[in-house]
């Protein structure tokens, strides 16, 4: 059986998932109404419902997002969310509680949320034995952390290749929580991995002055598809729900581009219908990103990090070349446009942002010139020509579609087949009346049939195979490719593949037999499903009101010391102190503790 290979993007909204699955995406994933990972993308019944009317017409799927860990009192609500979900037609639910897998769902296949931590191959085979039929992979997983679990499990594999990477473990970090009471795992993360600290020594002596020590660059995985095929991933997530439309379309324009280049040399499959045509040039460069890394692909790498800014910064475009009391001239080898964003760091190193007025060359006339100085590198956030082609040239999609006319004892048939297999007929009583100008009235045939206008489809052959040529009037062969056509997108409705899935209630030993905060139980109907499944000790989750002072409240396969040149398993270990804190501009102090065992760094909150 050929394999399919799926490209899945962000649906912050209901408008930006239409226009993801015009540009090539096989699925989308949307934020449910309530319980969602992330608190700010919630979307409505009716908004949702709609996503997926769209997305079915090209066998598109929609996976509903219901991740975040719940108490006793929301699970009723979760449970008859999802219900309502199952009801419009979503294709399956995206959650990170256990405690749904003891209440009754409707037959949704399930998808382990990356809010699990799914990072060995002992717990996606758990994952898989409980009924889940897809499982959201750890983000910092290296290309032999994924072949080791591909080896142990058959579950179908998703994982991240673009966008914003948390810094510690998704679903295991509690920083957010700890200082402000505002939980990721509640879809409430305030992202304090993004701001500024200090790192100190066990003194309180400035080792290193303020930066972004836990801001990470963006994924970008473009270049490593071809691997991850081989390694055993069916599905490609583009991280990015808060994200704008433009961020949307840019990056799954691109990534469909690659992977089509990539299926058409393998005997593999696209997830959905049709081929989307985008009416601009994708360019990842274009739209948001905090510079690119591979992170943990193939391996452990460093430059992983954004220390200078946690913000879009864009294209370098040159150097200050000159400053003028009105205007700038800048070294660039870039073409410039009026209505440009650009943006520079400041002499305290904070990066500062204008527009540009006018363009003269290489003379700009921004709309503030206060900190720019010469010599200093200018970027692009903000390319206005490209986003106008976004704005005024979106991607069609369309399904290629056969015709073929004949005729039949009363008077005509058309019958179509689509790229999916798909039929239908339609005739139509006429008279028949024999063509003068053969090659003409076949022309007209040809022409008349193709013209498919704003259906989903494209004409990709009129085939004519009729005993003797006759002449039809422009109106008839309207009316049969109206009808045909019609009759056709009915056909692909009732055609449209729908998985079923659940859990599956059995005593599948869990590969741990206890768990800390980390476990993330917050209701009883979860500890219930841990223990049923061997795990004698459950401490309940951090959002219980545990103090978390003192306690290990992040944990990171990214670390401070190797991105800063000091890996304490190289010779150059010792150029920082062997005890190192970050501390925030409120003060508080966070220890960091190196396990070069695992490789891994902790964070633990201080005071």
């Amino acid at each position: 059986m050929e394999k399919k290979i799926e490209l899945l993007a962000p649906a912050g909204t209901c408008g930006i998932g239409i226009a993801a699955i015009n540009c090539g995406a096989d699925a989308v994933y949307i934020g449910a109404p309530r319980f969602g990972a992330r608190d700010a993308a919630g979307n409505t019944l009716a908004d949702i419902d709609k996503l997926c009317a769209h997305a079915h017409r090209y066998w598109a799927r929609v996976y509903a997002a219901v991740n975040t860990i719940l108490t006793d009192d929301e699970l009723a609500d979760a449970q008859g969310l999802i219900r309502k979900l199952y009801d419009i037609g979503v294709d399956a639910l995206i959650i990170q509680d256990t405690g749904l897998l003891e209440v009754d769902l409707p037959p949704l296949p399930l998808f382990a949320s990356t809010q699990m931590h799914n990072a060995t191959a002992e717990k996606v085979a758990f994952l898989e034995k409980v009924g889940f039929s897809r499982v959201i992979l750890a983000r910092e997983l290296s290309l032999h952390d994924i072949r080791a679990i591909r080896a142990g499990t058959q579950v179908a594999l998703e994982c991240f290749v673009h966008g914003a990477l948390c810094v510690g473990y998704s679903g295991q970090c509690f920083m957010s929580y700890a200082i402000g009471g505002r939980s990721g795992n509640r879809g409430q993360c305030a992202q304090p991995c993004r701001r500024r600290y200090r790192l100190q020594d066990a003194a309180g002596g400035t080792v290193r002055e303020a930066a972004h020590f836990l801001c990470l660059k963006d994924l970008n995985l473009s270049d490593q598809l071809d691997a991850l095929i081989d390694a055993g991933i069916t599905s490609f997530k583009i991280e990015g729900r808060l994200k704008d439309m433009a961020y949307v379309m840019n990056t799954v324009s691109s990534y469909r581009r690659r992977l089509d280049a990539l299926l058409d040399g393998k005997i593999l499959l696209k997830g959905s219908s049709g081929t989307a045509v985008p009416g601009f040039e994708p360019d990842l460069d274009k739209t948001f990103n905090r510079g690119y890394t591979r992170y943990f692909f193939p391996g452990p790498a460093g430059g992983c990090s954004s220390m200078e800014t946690p913000a879009y910064r864009g294209e370098l475009l040159g150097t200050v070349s000159r400053i003028a009391p009105n205007h700038i001239e800048i070294t660039t080898d870039r073409e410039l446009h009026n209505g440009d964003g650009i943006c520079f760091f400041d002499a305290q190193g904070q990066l500062q942002g204008t527009n540009i007025n006018t363009v003269r060359g290489r003379i700009i006339v921004p709309e503030k010139l206060a900190g720019i100085h010469a010599g200093m590198p200018v970027y692009r956030n903000y390319d206005h020509a490209f986003m106008q082609q976004l704005k005024k040239r979106p991607a069609r999609r369309h399904i290629s579609v056969r015709l073929c006319l004949a005729d039949s004892p009363e008077g005509f048939v058309l019958s179509a087949c689509d790229e999916d297999g798909i039929t239908a007929r339609a005739e139509l009583a006429a008279p028949k009346q024999p063509a003068e100008k053969q090659q003409q009235a076949a022309a007209t045939i040809e022409k008349q049939l193709a013209k498919l206008g704003d259906t989903d489809f494209i004409c990709a052959q009129v085939s004519i195979a009729m005993e003797q040529m006759y002449f039809l009037p422009v109106s008839v062969l309207n009316e049969l490719r109206r009808e045909v056509i019609g009759r056709l997108a009915e056909a692909r409705k009732l055609a449209h593949p729908k998985a079923r899935g659940g859990a599956i209630k059995n005593n599948a030993p869990y590969p741990e037999k206890s768990l800390s905060y980390n476990g993330n139980v917050l209701n009883q109907k979860a500890a219930a499903f841990y223990r049923r499944h061997g795990v004698a000790q459950i401490e309940p989750a951090a959002e219980s009101g545990l103090d978390l002072h003192g306690r290990c409240i992040m944990t990171s396969k990214y670390c401070i010391r190797r991105e800063l040149g000091c890996c304490l398993a190289t010779a150059e270990g010792g150029a920082l102190p062997d005890d190192i804190f970050l501390v925030d501009h409120e003060g508080r102090r966070f220890a960091l503790r190196f396990d070069c065992g695992r490789c891994v760094m902790e964070v633990y909150y201080i005071a």
